[in-house]
């Protein structure tokens, strides 16, 4: 079928854009946005994605301040046309590639609402491929693009309205595309029997100078599927430079989230960089559909739903919370900003002494 974007000259397959390259049904293509006062005190997260052989796009947006996170997401009937990026009270859109963007909330019953602008702060940085087996299986073959941007705009949560063009908002933004696990999980096949395991951090943070991004995955024994370092200077001379990376992470007792973590980062040519971070909270990656039973990305829920609600975020069980991203203020030597640090331990990892599924640190 044609359908607008068919116009652009940017195909990538003998056929119309509606149709992509592969039948299988984990394919996905995918924006992620979060901002942040300077602070940390206010937090938001976006995530947005559709998938062409589910049939299914979705979207979701969450706030998080004094100790509750309300969310609304949304999800309908893909249809045919892919620049159509919308659903509920939910939209993006694009202004001018990799330098600007808006992301619009309409009044829903969450009491979100939002009009914003995102600039591009940040070089965009393409990770390296995401490639990963899981019992002999293929489980992930996708890309993503990382940028960290600025944010201007108003933001309404709980009756109080935020001006982010009076303050100094940051954020990142990010877009993947390819195969990973989505909607329902496959039934067929051979059974998997090995225990689930996933280690997973990222961390793109914003200092007045100065712009980082770090990223691990490791099986049990700390072998890396895949890593990647940058350090980035901001717009008007933005540069970007390849890193070596390691990880040094504390966990609060009875749980699997971060208590306190140091980010190693290490040029070819210049001195290692040395992050500390102070975690303030957790961001529950399940109002945004990450993981969620219910509401999951991809996940059939019907041609046109809406849904609202609200975490308190100190009566939520951290174990069944393992996706979060821990809003944390960073120190670099003289350099101090604000970031997340996203993290996923599921399974045994040796490093930090886990052995089971989900045993918690002692």
């Amino acid at each position: 079928m044609i359908t607008p974007a068919d116009e652009f000259l940017t195909h990538q397959t003998p056929y119309t854009f509606d149709t992509v390259f592969t039948t299988d049904r984990n394919f996905y293509d995918r924006y992620f946005f979060n901002g942040y006062r300077r602070d940390g005190e206010v937090y938001f997260a976006l995530g947005m994605g559709l998938y062409p052989n589910r049939g299914v796009f979705d979207c979701a947006f969450s706030v998080s301040r004094n100790g509750k996170q309300p969310f609304v997401r949304a999800s309908r009937d893909l249809g045919s046309d892919r620049l159509a990026t919308a659903a509920g009270p939910i939209r993006i859109e694009v202004i001018e590639p990799l330098k600007k963007g808006r992301l619009i909330v309409t009044k829903n019953d969450a009491g979100i609402l939002a009009d914003l602008t995102w600039e591009a702060r940040s070089l965009p940085n393409e990770e390296p491929h995401f490639q990963r087996r899981a019992a002999g299986m293929g489980a992930m073959d996708y890309s993503r693009m990382t940028q960290h941007v600025t944010w201007s705009g108003t933001l309404t949560v709980g009756g109080e309205t935020f001006d982010l063009s009076k303050d100094t908002w940051w954020g990142s933004r990010d877009h993947s595309w390819g195969i990973r696990g989505v909607g329902e999980r496959n039934i067929g096949g051979k059974p998997v029997t090995a225990p689930p395991q996933f280690f997973w951090n990222w961390a793109p943070l914003n200092f007045d100078d100065l712009c980082t991004l770090y990223t691990v995955s490791e099986y049990p024994d700390g072998t890396r599927w895949h890593q990647s370092g940058v350090i980035l200077t901001p717009y008007p001379n933005a540069t970007e430079t390849e890193a070596k990376v390691d990880h040094h992470l504390r966990f609060t007792k009875g749980t699997r989230h971060i208590s306190a973590a140091t980010i190693d980062l290490c040029p070819p040519k210049s001195e290692p960089l040395s992050i500390e971070l102070k975690p303030l909270y957790n961001f529950l990656m399940q109002g945004i559909g990450y993981g969620h039973p219910t509401w999951g990305h991809g996940m059939w829920v019907g041609p046109d739903e809406v849904d609202c609600g609200e975490y308190d975020l100190a009566k939520e069980d951290p174990m069944t919370h393992l996706h979060v991203q821990t809003v944390s203020l960073a120190t670099a030597g003289t350099h101090r900003g604000v970031g997340v640090f996203e993290h996923i331990i599921l399974g045994p990892h040796e490093k930090y002494g886990f052995e089971g599924a989900t045993d918690p640190a002692q």
